[in-house]
């Protein structure tokens, strides 16, 4: 007669995920970094020297060459040579983030077309806030800028590096650490995308400098409003005329005789 006692099963044997082991220097830096990151180590604050971390941490003098190395790629160590060198903590300011943000604009080649919506997105913000925070420096900058501008003539690449200069400056009147940052790689950016002398002509020059000297009196005033629209009036017309730019340009290509 058959057993009908059920037959024992057997055992599923386990199975694991593949693990991935962090490097010892990929540890220490990580170590570091937040420790600068969030105060603990103050700017210019000198690290023990290689003896000293290989002894505090256990790890080779290789190990901790490759992380203070990782570090001072990031910019957040700067190593001094000689007699009384070694490493010293840098903590990222705003042209770390100007510059992370122009690598990324070029190592993706980001669209110029992507470049104006983000600029259309963000400065009209630029320009309320400095509409509220201004001061009489800035103000005195904003100025400066749009005399140059003005000065500039027939020098087209004077004219436009006034005007990068003078957008720089309604952002820093904005008085926003990450907004500046990316008034900054944005201005430059779209400077060296755009063939911009194709449309620095007198008529262009003269609708700019009064478009930004309106927009410097709505700052001046302090009325948020009016710098905001008046910023967005302006960089919108200055991406259509870059756009129209581009297509008449790319029609020549195509069609020389045209």
């Amino acid at each position: 007669m058959p057993s009908t006692e059920p037959s024992p099963r057997t055992p599923r044997t386990p199975r694991f995920d593949t693990l991935t082991v962090p490097k010892a220097s990929d540890v220490l830096a990580a170590e570091v970094r937040e420790r600068i990151l969030s105060g603990e180590i103050g700017e210019g604050t000198a690290l023990p020297p290689e003896r000293q971390l290989v002894e505090q941490t256990g790890l080779s003098r290789a190990t901790v060459r490759e992380a203070l190395r990782i570090l001072e790629v990031e910019r957040l160590v700067e190593i001094r040579p000689g007699r009384g060198g070694g490493a010293f903590v840098h903590r990222p300011g705003r042209e770390s983030l100007a510059n992370t943000v122009r690598l990324v604009i070029r190592g993706q080649q980001i669209r110029l077309e992507a470049l104006h919506e983000t600029r259309e997105a963000i400065e009209p913000t630029c320009a309320a806030l400095a509409a509220r925070r201004r001061t009489e420096q800035d103000l005195a900058e904003l100025d400066a800028a749009n005399a140059e501008l003005k000065e500039a003539g027939d020098d087209a690449q004077r004219f436009l590096r006034a005007n990068v200069r003078w957008h720089n400056a309604v952002a820093r009147a904005g008085d926003n650490e990450l907004l500046i940052g990316f008034m900054s790689a944005l201005s430059q950016s779209i400077h060296a995308a755009t063939n911009l002398e194709q449309f620095t002509g007198a008529d262009i020059r003269e609708v700019t400098a009064r478009a930004h000297a309106r927009i410097t009196d709505a700052i001046r005033a302090g009325d948020e409003a009016a710098a905001m629209r008046r910023m967005a009036r302006h960089v919108c017309g200055f991406a259509r005329t870059a756009a129209e730019v581009d297509v008449r340009e790319r029609v020549e290509l195509a069609d020389p005789e045209s």
